[in-house]
């Protein structure tokens, strides 16, 4: 007998939303048998306000992306996140050349940082439910040959604080304090809490799936 997996449905008659071009996101929602009807990246400018906090800016940034999707059918979710990382009050760019990866790489090295996970879930209705859930990570020290090699391999581009922690600089990670899939790019316990508050339910997948 095949082992039948757990899929989560929407209420009847709504469809989700997912508003972000984020693979990683896209893999965690499967990893709870979840499938976005509709994938809308949001273009939104990112750029943090002067002095803006990091639990703020994450905020922000969630609740942008949501209001930047439309829904003219009044029948959709809207799933939208962010993540950042910071050093303090210091916001981490989502690194896109070797130089912001490096600086990123040589602040974390042998430091405990943040990792900010905004979500934002808005009903079909117009009630909206956010979180923002806070991770705690430390590296190890880092040589200059291993900034040099993960350079190299070119896993930190486009990644806030210029790393995956499901990639190679899984190896770097000392402790780790909250939620790991926060980390990776959207918290699922808070998440998968937030669908069910709103009548997403779990079910087995048909036996012929």
């Amino acid at each position: 007998m095949m082992d039948r997996r757990a899929i989560l449905l929407s209420p009847n008659g709504t469809s989700l939303v997912l508003a972000s071009a984020s693979p990683r996101r896209r893999d965690l929602l499967a990893q709870i048998g979840l499938v976005a009807d509709r994938i809308e990246p949001a273009d939104i400018d990112e750029t943090p306000h002067a002095r803006e906090l990091p639990r703020l800016y994450a905020a922000r940034m969630a609740a942008g992306k949501a209001a930047a999707i439309r829904d003219p059918a009044g029948n959709s979710f809207i799933l939208a996140a962010d993540t950042v990382v910071a050093c303090g009050r210091r916001i981490l760019p989502k690194t896109e050349t070797e130089t912001e990866a490096r600086t990123c790489l040589e602040l974390l090295s042998g430091r405990r940082h943040q990792v900010l996970g905004a979500v934002m879930l808005s009903h079909p209705d117009g009630r909206k439910v956010e979180r923002v859930v806070i991770t705690a990570v430390t590296f190890k020290r880092l040589s200059h040959g291993e900034i040099d090699t993960y350079l190299g391999s070119g896993e930190w581009r486009g990644k806030a604080g210029g790393y995956a922690i499901q990639g190679w600089a899984g190896a770097y990670v000392r402790a780790l304090n909250g939620s790991y899939t926060n980390v990776v790019g959207l918290p699922l316990a808070e998440t998968y809490a937030m669908l069910d508050g709103f009548g997403f339910r779990q079910v087995l997948s048909p036996e012929d799936a």
